[in-house]
């Protein structure tokens, strides 16, 4: 009778082993097997990390095999099983491959296709059609769009992390949970004590250095040492945890009515203006403009509150925004509309790993109400609800597409705009993903007619502009994919905003932002109306008092931090695909990152402000923190 060797390889996380019973079903194109128990005598199968085989005996040549079911049962009492794969030894020797990477819950059971990612019109027989669809469908079911706020691209519907789908949430909860992570951030930055005086001001900018955590020839040392400097304020919009903002300016806008006798004796090189910093936005008395000529204390604190608007935009809008909820929106709709045998969807989901999680996590403790962000932000209490729903008009297509984002904003020039790090680094990044995204695409659509065709793909990107962008067709965002070059450049925005759009405006945030006067995230004075009064007490008492300000430190070296195992680009530990061609593509792509790296290394040797956000070894797969 022909005999099958089955392997079955369970997960290396925390309790992804089962004592429960386990069935398997081979399902061929000349029949079906019988549902046989893997079980072995005396010994204990499924252990976490484990890969144990078995031999499958059945009366008859089952032909091709196309799918294979898994049945878990419960034993003594119920555990979830994380199946990473399963192969499949022919009895004429051949070998097939089954990825799963997935968590078989409760009484449940899973049925698996071979790893050859294929595309709709590829699947001949019915029950490949059959098996296709009613994934969807399911899946269709479990990931519905929710409105969170009014305006906002469409979340996730699940009140809570523990409502989501087992497949996307955290393996270990507490790793992410914001109120925890930010006690622990307390404790680690000894700043307990300070946690509970809120309203009780700091005596002067030295004050700031008791819940300060120095750490030798660091950044944010250096920013500390540096942080009144004009020079460390303008290059923190180049380089900075907010570098998305600046743009060049080619006239005067009229609301900032400067003239040339104004800021002569401030301009460098024989230029004409260049920048000056206004605080209101309509020009009159009350709103004069600060100079680096005006007194010493006029000028910085003039400064701060740009830093500290600067803060605001970058949390809301340039980090919460177009990284979280977009890539969120990529999520479901990847979910949604393309199955687990699709090539893209292979290709996506190790850029989607729990970003729906970290979302909704966020959600119920960080920018709900009364949640961690008011504690410390001055546009909490729905302040940061309002610029999100303002910033929604400014989120177009081309704003993602990185290249044109730079040559937009008229920042293209590295003769114009030297040590521009961000753009620099992000360019390259932007060219080695958009090389592998062509790399796919090449060996699953021989041409655009195919893409065409490919009605899933289709599905995805109109839920993406439906639900995703509401519908707004002044967003740009495609509602169909058309060439195999437009889809290149789509999937390039996704993978880039995923991983190296958020690495850049995120994880420098202890850098930049733990000097508390360099980035206060609230002002307790409004802005001065008149100039020669501020007096240093003045500064000291618009900045954040003493509770606030540990909040707004645990915040930013909580959100600093990598996840335990982190995987970044171009990492991919789990096996989606198991065709030769896209593993010499995948080689390929880490070949073009760590050219990257490399280059990054060098550029970065003895300067005292490295930038190292777009290094491809620091930056995530997906948005995960």
């Amino acid at each position: 009778m022909p005999s099958y060797t089955v392997t079955v390889a369970t997960g290396s996380q925390w309790f992804a082993g089962t004592d429960d019973y386990v069935y398997l079903t081979l399902e061929g194109t000349a029949g079906c097997s019988e549902r046989h128990l893997l079980d072995k005598p005396f010994y204990n199968d499924f252990e976490r990390g484990a890969v144990d085989s078995y031999d499958v005996t059945v009366e008859e040549d089952l032909g091709e095999i196309q799918l294979i079911k898994i049945e878990k049962r419960k034993y003594w009492y119920q555990d979830d099983w994380y199946l990473k794969y399963i192969t499949v030894k022919t009895p004429v020797g051949d070998y097939l491959e089954f990825p799963c990477y997935r968590w078989i819950t409760d009484e449940k059971e899973i049925v698996l296709r071979d790893g050859r990612a294929k595309l709709p019109r590829d699947d001949k027989t019915q029950i490949l059609k059959q098996h296709r669809r009613k994934e969807l469908e399911t899946r269709q079911k479990t990931y519905r769009w929710k409105e969170w706020h009014p305006g906002f691209p469409l979340s996730i519907d699940a009140h809570s992390h523990s409502d989501l789908p087992r497949d996307i949430q955290f393996d270990n909860e507490k790793g992410v949970d914001f109120i925890l992570n930010y006690s622990k951030a307390m404790e680690n930055l000894y700043v307990n004590r300070f946690m509970h005086m809120f309203q009780s001001s700091w005596s002067d900018f030295a004050d700031f250095e008791r819940i300060f955590v120095r750490i030798s020839n660091t950044i944010s040392e250096y920013v500390m040492q540096h942080w009144k400097e004009d020079f460390m304020f303008g290059y923190q919009f180049l380089n900075g945890c907010n570098p998305v903002l600046i743009q060049r300016c080619t006239e005067i806008p009229k609301k900032l009515p400067v003239t040339m006798d104004m800021v002569e004796c401030s301009l460098e090189r024989n230029l004409t203006l260049e920048e000056e910093v206004k605080l209101g936005q309509e020009p009159g008395p009350d709103n004069p403009i600060f100079l680096p000529s005006d007194a010493t204390y006029d000028w910085l604190l003039a400064k701060i509150w740009v830093r500290s608007s600067d803060f605001h935009m970058h949390q809301t809008v340039t980090h919460l925004l177009r990284t979280h909820l977009v890539s969120e929106v990529f999520s479901i709709a990847m979910f949604r509309q393309l199955p687990a045998v699709h090539p893209l969807f292979k290709l996506l989901v190790p850029h989607m790993r729990f970003t729906i999680a970290i979302n909704t996590k966020a959600r119920e403790q960080l920018i709900c109400e009364c949640g961690l962000f008011d504690k410390a932000n001055a546009t909490g209490g729905g302040g940061h609800v309002q610029m999100v729903q303002k910033a929604m008009k400014d989120l177009t297509y081309s704003s993602l597409c990185f290249p044109e984002e730079i040559k937009a904003k008229g920042m293209d020039s590295k003769e114009d705009v030297p040590y521009y790090y961000y753009r620099d680094d992000g360019i390259k990044v932007w060219e080695a993903i958009k090389s592998f995204a062509e790399d796919v695409i090449q060996i699953y659509y021989e041409s655009d007619e195919v893409v065409c065709e490919d009605v899933e793909l289709q599905a995805f990107v109109k839920d993406i502009y439906v639900y995703g962008m509401r519908g707004v067709k002044a967003s740009g965002f495609p509602k169909t994919i058309r060439t195999r070059e437009k889809l290149a450049e789509y999937l390039t925005v996704i993978i880039f905003t995923t991983s190296a759009q958020h690495a850049a405006v995120n994880f420098g945030q202890y850098d930049w932002c733990s000097w508390i006067p360099n980035a206060p995230p609230t002002m307790r004075r409004p802005p001065p109306t008149e100039k020669g009064t501020v007096t240093i007490e003045q500064i000291v008492e618009s900045l954040p008092d003493r509770g606030r300000s540990c909040w707004h430190l645990g915040a930013v070296w909580a959100l600093s931090q990598f996840q335990d195992n982190e995987l970044f680009l171009g990492m991919y530990p789990d096996e989606h695909f198991v065709e030769k061609p896209v593993k010499e593509a995948m080689a390929k792509f880490r070949k073009n990152l760590d050219e990257i790296v490399n280059t990054i290394a060098e550029r970065n040797k003895n300067k005292k402000l490295p930038y190292y956000y777009l290094s491809p070894d620091r930056v995530p797969n997906s948005v995960a923190v």
